[in-house]
């Protein structure tokens, strides 16, 4: 069975890396960090992802709109920021995940399994 990929969007660099680094550490491939919706919309031309985490601010403004696309192609998200809570998440997008930065790597783990199981 192949490897279940993971999309990560965040601009800040670090944090990037270190959820890159805790997804792979889990066991998923990984496409990114993109620092910016645009171009994570574009990777989707190539592959369409198992799961997305998305930071909710990017460099080219909220992700909001990359998210409703992976949604319509039934793929599931998980909203990772520190600016907007994950109740403000969840009244938008109530199928949707959330998690409020910082976060441990075994919760955002968890985070993962719970979504795909529910995919």
């Amino acid at each position: 069975m192949a490897q279940q990929c993971v999309l990560v969007a965040e601009d800040e660099l670090i944090i990037g890396v270190d959820l890159c680094d805790t997804v792979e550490e889990a066991g998923y491939e990984v496409a990114g960090p993109y620092d910016s919706a645009s171009s994570a919309i574009d990777a989707l031309e190539h592959r369409t992802p198992d799961l997305a985490i998305l930071d909710v601010r990017l460099e080219d403004g909220e992700v909001f709109p990359l998210a409703e696309k992976l949604m319509a192609a039934n793929v599931p998200v998980i909203f990772h920021s520190g600016e907007v809570s994950p109740t403000e998440v969840s009244d938008r997008y109530p199928n949707a995940h959330a998690l409020a930065k910082p976060c441990p790597p075994n919760q955002i783990i968890a985070t993962m399994r719970e979504a795909l199981a529910e995919a």
